[in-house]
This record gives C-alpha cells, structure tokens and sequence, in this order.
C-alpha cells in the first residue's frame, strides 16, 4: 500500500510538472498576428528614418535614384525616396541605379544577385550583417522568369522581387523593404521584413 500510494503521488507530480511544461512553453509562443504586428513596427521605424513617397512619377525615367544629383550637382545618396509600390505597403522601392534601354516582358528570364538584411534585427540592434550572394559568387546564380507563377525555382523568391521590373530595366540596381508577404515563399510563415539590396541582369546567351 505504502509503496503504490508513493507511485501514486510521484505520478501526480509528473503530471503537474509536465502541464507546467507546456503552459510555459506554449504561454512563449507568439501568435501569428503578434508577428505580424512586430513585422509592421519594425518597418514603420525603417521607414521613417528615410524619405518615403507614395506615389511614383508618371515618366517612370523621372525616378529619383540614389545616383541623381541636384541643382548644384551634388550626388542625393541615400536621400532617394522609398516608392511606395503597392497599395498595402508591403514593397517600398529605393533606386540605386536605374537603366531603362531594355525592359523585361513577360516570360523573360531574369538573373539577379541579392544581399539582404532583417528589419527586425536591425530594429532590436541584434543584426549580423546582410547575407546573400552578391559578394559571394561561390553562393550561386539566382533567377526567376518574370510573372510566372508555376515554376517553382520563380515561384520560390515571393513576387515582391520582381515588382521593380515594371518600372527600371536589365542593369538596374534597387533597395526594397520588403515585407514578408511578398517575401520568399518558404519564409513568409515568420513574419520577418527585409531590407534587400538586388542588381538585375539579362541572360548572356
């Protein structure tokens, strides 16, 4: 008797210790529309530390970028705005440099090399630096066909990627903050914004 009741009372224990397990841990978890509401205050600071517009120019070749120079010509730098490509505010677009000669269409193969940075990390002050593979060509080429939505190897780096094409060329170079909803595709569960660096180019033949 003695010794069942002793068994009975350390099975008690277990159990109790193991629901304390799991309320603590679950209690931890953050839900979805909590990191969607981090994803949104981490962005809101990015951006208000830079100049934003709303809307782009009607003569997409009037784009301010990060090479245009003003009236005393003197280079803007970083004061080019972010555009505002969507209506959500999931894309904002910073050109570097902008080339217009050859547009994408349709269907067209596009090579990209990237390097990129969480919003949130630079936010809590955590960042380690960005990563991808523009300076590391050892990482490998990255491409996608333009507004094709089947393959999987375009389909794979979200859409928000592409959205600069519609407005610069082949050889332009752009900054997007990049929420994680047109973001890549396997990653978009984590609510993590990126602030990624992407040069384009055509395909040498």
């Amino acid at each position: 008797m003695i010794k069942r009741g002793k068994n009975k009372i350390l099975s008690y224990i277990s159990v109790g210790l193991l629901a304390v397990s799991i309320f603590g841990s679950c209690s931890k978890t953050q839900s979805y529309s909590e990191l969607l509401r981090e994803e949104e205050r981490a962005c809101n600071w990015y951006l208000s530390n830079h100049n934003v517009a709303l809307e782009l120019p009607e003569d997409y070749k009037d784009i301010v970028t990060c090479e245009s120079v003003d009236g005393n010509g003197e280079v803007w730098g970083e004061n080019a705005p972010f555009y505002k490509l969507d209506e959500e505010g999931y894309v904002y677009m910073q050109v570097v440099s902008a080339d217009f000669e050859e547009m994408v269409s349709n269907g067209d193969l596009v090579y990209f090399r990237f390097l990129r940075e969480s919003i949130k990390d630079l936010y809590e002050d955590i960042s380690t630096g960005p990563t991808g593979n523009s300076e590391y060509l050892p990482n490998g080429t990255t491409s996608f066909v333009y507004k094709n939505t089947y393959l999987s190897t375009t389909t794979k780096w979200g859409t928000g990627i592409q959205m600069p094409l519609q407005y610069v060329g082949y050889n332009s170079e752009v900054n997007l903050v990049l929420k994680s909803y047109y973001g890549f595709t396997e990653e978009q569960s984590y609510c993590i914004p990126y602030i990624i660096n992407v040069k384009y180019f055509k395909p040498i033949y």
